[in-house]
């Protein structure tokens, strides 16, 4: 080989676009500077107070019934947001009916629409006196289904853009495969197209279950803030954070952390251990 074609070589193996170090450091420290210091800081300052201080900040029984009420309606919440929002996704690919793009351009809305006043329009809403509210049998606001229904409007985009690409490069061949050898419609379903959607769906699950925990402005407004009825973890932070506690609040904020990470973390590894089974048949 010449020369000039070993150049020739070196030269196509090349990036197109040159510069790999330095956006390379560039994007380490933009990530550093505002993903990982601030969160390594909560650690750090949380590990000053002692196993026995944390424990101490987090058992505190106002703090108990707000971690309680996050977890419990973040996870309802994020249940429904699974289910429905495959639902939607199915129906935004796999039909075509008037006002589908419409439809689909308002499930954006609620990444686009500032938390306050979906809280707001929320608690107008479902008051007694609100237009939806006065028709229903029982209380929304002021209570945790309130909450719910906060944390479904602010999640269910997670799960059906996740979820939506998916169903779109998932072609009907398999299914009418499964179809001519005598599956049914369920069996289609549960055999054919509920595993290829379940890593994505899985994945939407756990954003929308990390964005509720944390979420504050869509539910403050609604849920009314009775303390050990409908007060929620990032509130009793904000509450310490105005008193100056802050061994309070990054004890709490620790808590919420440190399970948004797990939730993720889990879900990814079974996706990973599902695509090395996949990769191993």
């Amino acid at each position: 080989m010449s020369v000039q074609s070993v150049k020739r070589n070196k030269a196509r193996d090349r990036q197109i676009i040159p510069g790999f170090g330095l956006s390379l450091g560039l994007s380490l420290s933009y990530l550093a500077l505002l993903v990982l210091i601030p969160l390594s800081m909560i650690f750090i300052y949380t590990s000053s107070l002692g196993w026995g201080g944390f424990v101490r900040e987090i058992s505190q029984p106002i703090v108990v019934s707000a971690l309680r009420l996050s977890f419990t309606t973040a996870l309802i919440a994020s249940l429904i947001n699974l289910v429905f929002g495959v639902l939607t996704a199915w129906v935004l690919v796999r039909y075509t009916f008037p006002g589908r793009k419409l439809l689909d351009g308002l499930l954006d809305l609620p990444f686009a629409l500032p938390t306050s006043v979906a809280g707001i329009t929320l608690a107008t809403l479902y008051a007694t006196n609100g237009w939806v509210g006065r028709l229903l049998p029982f209380k929304v606001s002021y209570t945790e289904v309130g909450i719910i229904v906060a944390l479904i409007l602010i999640g269910m985009p997670f799960v059906v853009r996740i979820v939506e690409p998916v169903l779109q490069n998932l072609g009907k061949e398999n299914e009418e495969a499964s179809a001519i050898l005598g599956a049914s419609r369920f069996q289609t379903l549960v055999h054919v197209i509920f595993p290829k959607i379940r890593p994505a769906a899985f994945s939407g699950f756990a954003l929308a279950f990390s964005r509720a925990l944390g979420e504050y402005g869509s539910v403050v407004f609604i849920a009314g803030n009775m303390p050990f009825k409908t007060e929620i973890a990032p509130l009793v932070i904000m509450q310490k954070l105005e008193a100056f506690d802050y061994d309070g609040a990054t004890s709490i904020a620790l808590v919420l952390l440190v399970a948004s990470f797990l939730i993720l973390f889990l879900i990814n590894f079974s996706q990973w251990l599902a695509k090395r089974k996949f990769a191993d048949q």
